[in-house]
């Protein structure tokens, strides 16, 4: 095993009024009219599970099913069938996120895949439950354009928590 040449830098703690501002534009895309389209990410779920992972004690459970919740009405889809998957996809992400953070970005989009698929799945039952058609399997594609979205999102979404590369000769961190 090797050591790395640089060595990760301590990120600062998430603001709440920036995890609620992603959250509320990740919300605002999810309920613009191409949600039905193949292929669109539910970017609102996306950033949910970001959180999730980074930040658990501070988005839980109760966050992710207000959420789908507010998707649902937005929508004017059976209500909390979003809300359910949202907290599923929630719970799911508790269960892996010290797992998940030891690994770089395109690995934790590769694990994070299942996550998201088992929550359009979950969604799509409740769906097909209502009796509502099947949409078709592109109805997947959206969870596979969310893990490719992974890495990019992690970035821009920790830019606020990164520390500045000056660092001070008198403080060891």
């Amino acid at each position: 095993m090797q050591l790395q040449q640089h060595p990760q830098s301590i990120l600062l703690p998430a603001k709440v009024n920036f995890i609620v501002l992603t959250l509320a534009l990740a919300l605002l895309f999810s309920l613009l009219p191409w949600r039905n389209m193949a292929g669109v990410p539910d970017l609102a779920a996306l950033v949910l599970l970001f959180w999730c992972i980074h930040q658990p004690r501070r988005i839980g459970i109760g966050i992710a099913w207000n959420l789908g919740l507010l998707l649902d009405v937005g929508n004017g889809a059976l209500l909390g069938q979003h809300a359910l998957g949202y907290s599923v996809l929630a719970f799911l992400a508790f269960a892996v996120h010290r797992r998940i953070l030891w690994f770089p970005l395109w690995q934790q989009a590769l694990q994070l895949l299942p996550l998201l698929l088992a929550t359009q799945l979950l969604t799509l039952v409740i769906r097909l439950a209502a009796g509502a058609d099947f949409p078709g399997w592109t109805y997947f594609a959206g969870s596979i354009v969310c893990a490719a979205l992974w890495p990019a999102l992690s970035f821009v979404l920790l830019l606020p928590q990164r520390q500045p590369e000056l660092m001070d000769e008198n403080r060891p961190i």
